[in-house]
């Protein structure tokens, strides 16, 4: 008995063994657009009484994300990203604000580990940070809200140390800063392009 138990002990190191020896790491910076639906995000008073409509507009990101790339056709990833939107009131814009996102994605992959193309499929879990006009991060004035999200892209291997990538990807969150009349989720699609390093 305490044979076979040796045994799968080493069977299980080797696996183990192998499947650290077989990851890809890689990182790098990403750009694009953030194109948001629902855009209304609730109400507020008005003096006379009435209720004014709070809305965002679309607008840019920029952003980092380092991969594991674990197994052949799968890997999982980390990543930050900074996004630049305007509030409005009634539309009047009160100003630019802040979006800052982190995320963590699964990735499952169309071709294995190794070649040069690789589209790609992922999902996973973020949350957002809502800084609204006149505030700061370090301030503690803004609104957290976690979400999904969804997507794919493509990887092209440019030589053996860098590729380039584009992806798309749908976020789902809950509507910012709590506010009356808020119906339905925050929908906020990226199309961006990054380039990486990576590394076995």
């Amino acid at each position: 008995m305490l044979y076979w138990c040796e045994m799968r002990l080493v069977f299980l190191g080797l696996l183990l063994g192998t499947g650290l020896g077989a990851q890809v790491f890689e990182a790098g910076g990403h750009g694009g657009v953030s194109r948001l639906s629902s855009k209304g995000i609730g109400t507020i008073p008005n003096s006379d009484g009435s209720r004014a409509l709070v809305s965002l507009d679309d607008g840019w990101r920029f952003g980092f994300r380092t991969t594991m790339n674990s197994w052949r056709y799968m890997g999982m990833e980390f990543g930050y990203a900074y996004n630049r939107t305007h509030l409005f009131i009634d539309g009047q814009d009160t100003g630019g604000m802040a979006i800052h996102q982190g995320l963590f994605n699964w990735l499952l992959y169309a071709t294995k580990e190794g070649a040069r193309v690789r589209p790609f499929a992922t999902g996973g879990a973020h949350f957002s940070n809502f800084i609204p006009p006149g505030s700061s991060v370090t301030s503690g004035g803004g609104s957290n809200k976690i979400g999904v999200n969804y997507g794919g892209g493509i990887k092209v291997r440019l030589n053996d140390r860098f590729l380039i990538r584009l992806d798309g990807r749908q976020y789902i969150t809950g509507k910012p800063f709590d506010l009356r009349d808020a119906n339905g989720s925050l929908r906020q699609l990226e199309l961006s392009v990054g380039f990486s390093f990576y590394m076995m």
